[in-house]
């Protein structure tokens, strides 16, 4: 019997487990089906659209040496699968189940011939739910029940051997599907990243080791102390389970870890039961608050030339790596919806184009978060301070790292070189200032209540 193994954002050979599944049934074909159509103003971004190049690279040279390849195809997903399947003649196919709301319109499509597994969260995020069966909206809550079924199912291993069909059907060229960039200026700093399986086990070793440091070292920008695994994780190179286990013993910093992976979770369970949770405020009265149409101040900040050297240090590495720096990511989102008081849905969108770890549901819980907006959210008035932030968690090294301009300048001026008299010509000055930003958000807050 010949069953198709349908990749998405799993793109892995170990515990995967709808591969090991359709391995023990008979003769496999992998596809990955590149559907622009289905997620529509959800598309991949450039910066995963990178990604996703080297990656599918990387999973057909695996899936080669062990006998199989990966098949290629574009078209809306459920109608191009189905159509590969009776091609084909396969009675199955399956894959891990996704959340997100085009995904899950997909699934719907394919009906009895698509068989889901489990396999891209610590556990089913609809199984973690409240006394009266829905899906969590405090993460505080959503965690204490979680914790109860921790840890999770050990990681399967991959399949022993992948047999083929008699005859392979057509591919599609990657090269043909122009993923790579091609705006000039962009993606230039790239290289830093190894896409696919060995890149994402490589780089879960090196976590390992290090792991010890990461509760203090994950808030400071100029140390190398977050994990970089976000972009496996999303990609699927790696699950949350390897993760998980990878990372033995109960020291503070496998538990900060553990904590964002349950986070990872929660934000999947919440896109579950709201869909439209990243163009739709979760809180209603929101849609009141009056948002600033300023396309010039938008463009400062996505070019990191605001004038605040953290938020410009931010974005500056965001255009070059696909990445920011978590703490950076809140300083950055916050000073773009409470200093700029620009909605919180065109910074979501410029993230989701620019970073290659952009996840739908994280994406939208963690942008509502910072803005207010969200069901379980940061309070609208809770403004933060860049330049105080950049000075508490030592970012003079990461500001001359990304922003050259004020690359001699020392530790005691760096973080606001304006105030100090020392701002170089060629840096702009501040598009704002702090005071009068916050008190403009903070009139703009009360209009909402």
């Amino acid at each position: 019997m010949t069953t198709i193994v349908w990749f998405r954002q799993d793109l892995r050979l170990e515990d995967q487990p709808a591969l090991l599944a359709a391995s023990a049934a008979g003769a496999v074909i992998p596809v990955y089906v590149l559907d622009n159509e289905g997620p529509g103003e959800w598309r991949i971004g450039g910066a995963q659209r990178w990604w996703l190049h080297h990656s599918l690279a990387a999973l057909d040279a695996s899936l080669r040496a062990n006998g199989s390849r990966l098949i290629l195809r574009r078209g809306p997903a459920a109608e191009t699968l189905m159509a590969l399947a009776e091609e084909v003649g396969a009675e199955a196919i399956h894959a891990v189940r996704h959340y997100e709301p085009w995904w899950r319109a997909a699934e719907t499509k394919l009906g009895e011939r698509l068989c889901l597994h489990e396999g891209g969260h610590l556990r089913p995020p609809e199984s973690v739910t409240t006394a009266s069966g829905g899906q969590f909206r405090m993460f505080s809550a959503f965690f204490r029940t979680l914790s109860a079924s921790l840890p999770p199912d050990p990681p399967l291993p991959a399949p022993d051997q992948l047999a083929g069909p008699d005859q392979w059907p057509q591919s599609e060229r990657l090269e043909d599907w122009k993923l790579l960039p091609t705006r000039p200026n962009w993606a230039t700093g790239f290289d830093v990243w190894t896409p696919g399986e060995e890149g994402a086990n490589d780089a879960l070793d090196t976590f390992a080791d290090a792991l010890r440091n990461y509760a203090e070292g994950r808030n400071l920008p100029s140390v190398e102390g977050t994990s970089r695994l976000s972009p496996h994780l999303h990609h699927g190179e790696v699950s949350p389970r390897q993760v998980w286990h990878a990372l033995s013993g109960a020291g503070e910093g496998a538990a900060s870890f553990r904590r964002e992976l349950a986070w990872r979770d929660f934000t999947a369970g919440l896109i579950l039961g709201l869909p439209n949770y990243a163009r739709e405020n979760g809180r209603p009265h929101f849609d009141r608050l009056p948002w600033r149409h300023a396309p010039a101040d938008l463009k400062a900040w996505q070019q990191g030339r605001t004038g605040y050297p953290i938020v410009d240090a931010g974005m500056r590495q965001l255009w070059e790596t696909g990445w920011m720096h978590n703490r950076v990511r809140m300083i950055t989102a916050s000073f773009l919806v409470k200093h700029l008081l620009i909605d919180w849905r065109e910074g979501e969108r410029w993230f989701w184009d620019a970073l290659v770890d952009a996840d739908y549901g994280n994406n939208a819980v963690n942008w509502q978060w910072i803005a207010g907006t969200g069901i379980d959210a940061n309070m609208f008035g809770r403004i933060m301070a860049p330049l105080s932030q950049s000075e508490k968690f030592d970012a003079g090294a990461y500001i001359r790292r990304w922003v050259p301009e004020l690359r001699g300048l020392p530790d005691a001026v760096i973080h606001d070189p304006e105030e100090a008299g020392r701002r170089p010509a060629d840096y702009p000055p501040k598009i704002i200032g702090h005071r009068e930003a916050r008190e403009r958000a903070l009139a703009a807050g009360r209009k909402v209540r």
